[in-house]
């Protein structure tokens, strides 16, 4: 069984900096990477917060990162842009164009800006949540690695591929929602590997493309629904990587590959102004009454009541920024340490695994 320390969020946060900045990243920057995965810990998001540390300083470290990158937000049309990442570290760089896009929106009414070659950026809620704070609605997508099966085929091709959304309500936290593509996480099957638990067979595929319930056996994701989620992730895939003319599908950069270069990862926005189409005021009071509506829906055996998507992250939130956050024990030791990181990562498959 895995050890658990609980650490506060603000001692956490000034570990990861610290450790970052040790591995040659700027302040800012440092800054800001740990501010998101301490809000993905404290999300209960563990697949993308204080475990990505290592990974995270070994790519500093070996040069895959534009320690001091050229950043430029080129704005294409009127309601066009492209925030250009020269590779730095995504967090920053999905940080600050999402910062650009905001005010942009708001002049245009209807705003889509594509990120053009950055890091890994972690979770997409972070980002479109910043936008529903602001009034807006926004949608978000991004490239991953290629360790998905297309329906019907036994090889990977696409990644995960995520999608956010976000709209903002009169009262409470703004709606928001981040999924993956694939049927689960691969966070998840790394749990299970940890705990030596097997895994429903719809979520996975071995080495031949045959579905499995061995997690140690996994060798390609499987899309959500079938021919659904296939159709999704191509869709995140050429609206976050061929449109700004980046590597697609298969040919996007493996996260342990390569690890003195930078990936060339795309992302993409897409932020609506709801006042350009109702009253502000009255979409607003629209999103309350859903929310409403849907905790006052009868609950099926075995639940408690309906939830809104995303909302016990956001009660996770709000109770571990109290508490504390569950961490690792072996996460924790590490950031501790004077270990700037265990070179571990580089020349593994999108699984984390020698090919």
């Amino acid at each position: 069984m895995t050890e658990i320390v609980t650490v506060m969020p603000d001692e956490l946060h000034r570990l990861i900096k610290n450790k970052l900045e040790s591995a040659g990243l700027r302040s800012e920057q440092a800054e800001e990477v740990a501010k998101h995965l301490v809000y993905a810990d404290a999300c209960g998001i563990h697949s993308h917060g204080a475990v990505r540390v290592d990974y995270y300083a070994e790519r500093i470290a070996k040069g895959g990162i534009t320690i001091d990158p050229q950043l430029k937000f080129e704005k294409t049309g009127p309601s066009s842009a492209i925030f250009h990442g020269d590779n730095g570290m995504g967090h920053y760089v999905s940080k600050l164009a999402i910062e650009e896009a905001i005010p942009f929106a708001k002049e245009t009414g209807v705003a889509v800006v594509g990120v053009s070659r950055m890091g890994h950026s972690g979770v997409l809620s972070y980002y479109v949540k910043k936008a529903a704070e602001n009034d807006l609605i926004c949608i978000a997508m991004c490239q991953s690695d290629p360790m998905v099966v297309p329906f019907g085929g036994a090889e990977n091709y696409y990644g995960t591929n995520p999608i956010a959304f976000s709209a903002p309500r009169k009262n409470g936290h703004p709606f928001v929602f981040d999924m993956a593509t694939t049927v689960q996480a691969w966070g998840k099957i790394l749990d299970a590997r940890s705990k030596n638990q097997e895994i429903p067979n719809t979520w996975a595929v071995d080495q031949a493309g045959v579905p499995t319930t061995d997690p140690h056996d996994v060798a390609g994701l499987l899309p959500i629904a079938g021919p659904k989620g296939y159709g999704l992730m191509m869709m995140v895939d050429i609206l976050s990587g061929m449109l700004m003319g980046l590597p697609f599908g298969k040919h996007v950069s493996s996260m342990y590959d390569k690890m003195n270069e930078g990936r060339e990862l795309g992302q993409l926005y897409i932020l609506i102004d709801p006042s350009r189409f109702t009253s502000l005021e009255l979409f607003k009071e629209n999103m309350e009454q859903t929310f409403e509506e849907l905790h006052q829906i009868k609950p099926a055996e075995g639940f408690d009541q309906v939830y809104v998507p995303g909302e016990l992250g956001q009660q996770r939130y709000e109770k571990y920024s109290v508490e504390g956050i569950p961490v690792e024990q072996n996460i924790y030791n590490y950031l501790v340490s004077e270990t700037v990181h265990f070179d571990k990562y580089g020349g593994l498959n999108a699984f984390a695994e020698k090919s």
